[in-house]
């Protein structure tokens, strides 16, 4: 039997801000890659396919309606979810929990605005994804996952400024990604 996971507090929550703030700005590192072949599934990969049209190929994201969308077909800028690692790993405690977050690509980079405006271009593997202006605001499940101190904590001002919740992107060249790619601005 496992034991629950204990969700940290604001304090606790706030002491791994120096570890976040230390993200490398100009390299990173793609750290995880998940993906949700279904509603509540997730499918971590060493590797995967980036697909212009599609995604994260397998990815449910092509099958996902948007309250963002006239239509409301899947939101183009909201292809990728992307988290800080060291967020991550703060919140989730455990490697094993980081798929709860939801996202897709987990990498070790700052997220801020000022180092990744909306257009911003990475190079990952042989894929390019760009930033998009769309905010990540995560959902109802993030609390039940991670702690309603963690939810207060990505949406609390340095949450914010940090992208603690994450960013969106949508892939602009398709190619293959691999866990420990190196995550580049072109």
């Amino acid at each position: 039997m496992t034991s629950p996971v204990k969700h940290l507090t604001m304090e606790e929550l706030e002491a791994g801000l120096v570890a976040i703030r230390k993200s490398p700005s100009e390299g990173g590192v793609l750290e995880l890659i998940v993906r949700r072949p279904d509603v509540n599934a997730r499918e971590v990969l060493q590797e995967g396919a980036l697909d212009v049209r599609t995604g994260l190929v397998g990815d449910t994201w092509s099958l996902r309606g948007s309250s963002r969308t006239a239509d409301g077909t899947p939101h183009p800028d909201m292809q990728l979810n992307i988290m800080n690692a060291r967020a991550i790993a703060l919140l989730a405690q455990t490697r094993e929990r980081w798929p709860l977050a939801g996202d897709q690509l987990f990498i070790d980079i700052d997220l801020t605005d000022a180092n990744l405006p909306s257009g911003t271009r990475l190079a990952i593997g042989s894929a390019v994804i760009q930033v998009t202006g769309q905010p990540h605001t995560g959902c109802d499940k993030f609390a039940s996952h991670f702690g309603p101190a963690a939810t207060r904590f990505v949406n609390s001002p340095a949450g914010k400024e940090l992208h603690l919740r994450g960013i969106n992107a949508r892939v602009v060249q398709s190619g293959i990604i691999r866990v420990g790619d190196a995550v580049t601005k072109v």
